[in-house]
């Protein structure tokens, strides 16, 4: 018999450890827990590097805690940085990490625009957590055959949302296309995080002519602030600059 490797991500251990009780009782499931996005990325790499990789994880859409070095799930539309949610999050560098993972994301409520962000980041599907075990099985087997899950009553939402997506996408895209290779290497720099500093060291260009490029880029992109900018950065699909093996200045301001 060919066992599927479940690993259950919430921070509420209640819920957490009854639903990793009720699938261990399926003769074709292994099933463990993890508390935190953390704590599921090194049992996820633990896992690997004994051979034993899992197959699905089921991860909280509200999961709580930070992830330190990913990054949050693009919006599918402008919204603030309090709008992300880390469950998403974690898709997002689970999928990164380790591609062939199976992702379901568990809901306390159908949310049309989180859907949306869940299936962006890699999700394979989305699921209240009130839904009865038996469906949960089925879903869990389904992606294991590359099928996407949605509830029926979000269908309609989560295709509005990823077709307002691939809107912004192309507007955002034809934005970026306006600025010059230098902008453009600049606005990479800004995505990474860098400050002017280290812009203009990374560059070998003055502090004076960064924040000249940088206000060109926010001009050009139609934006007024860097936060705006990086988003729209992001939906454009530009990414950040390779800084491995620098050694940089991070978080200074971007004005």
């Amino acid at each position: 018999m060919v066992r599927i490797r479940v690993l259950v991500v919430d921070d509420h251990r209640i819920f957490a450890e009854s639903l990793a009780a009720a699938l261990a009782a399926e003769p074709d499931v292994d099933v463990s827990a993890a508390g935190s996005g953390p704590a599921a990325l090194r049992s996820l790499e633990r896992a690997a590097a004994e051979g034993r990789r899992y197959d699905v994880l089921l991860v909280d859409a509200d999961l709580g805690g930070t992830l330190p070095g990913i990054r949050p799930a693009v919006p599918v539309q402008e919204v603030g940085e309090d709008g992300l949610v880390d469950g998403i999050s974690l898709v997002t560098g689970v999928r990164s990490a380790q591609p062939h993972v199976r992702i379901v994301v568990l809901a306390e409520k159908d949310d049309p625009r989180r859907a949306a962000l869940a299936l962006q980041a890699g999700a394979s599907g989305w699921v209240a957590k009130d839904c009865s075990l038996s469906r949960l099985l089925t879903v869990i087997r389904g992606v294991l055959r590359e099928e996407t899950h949605l509830p029926p009553a979000l269908l309609t939402g989560v295709l509005r949302e990823l077709t307002a997506a691939r809107k912004h996408r192309t507007e955002s895209e034809r934005l970026v296309e306006s600025l010059t290779p230098r902008e453009r290497e600049v606005l990479r720099c800004m995505v990474a995080g860098l400050g002017r500093k280290a812009v203009a060291e990374r560059l070998f260009l003055s502090p004076h002519t960064v924040r000249t490029h940088m206000q060109n880029v926010l001009g050009k992109l139609g934006v007024h602030s860097t936060l705006a900018a990086v988003a729209l950065a992001r939906r454009a699909g530009v990414g950040p600059v390779d800084l491995t093996g620098d050694v940089v200045e991070r978080g200074g301001q971007l004005a």
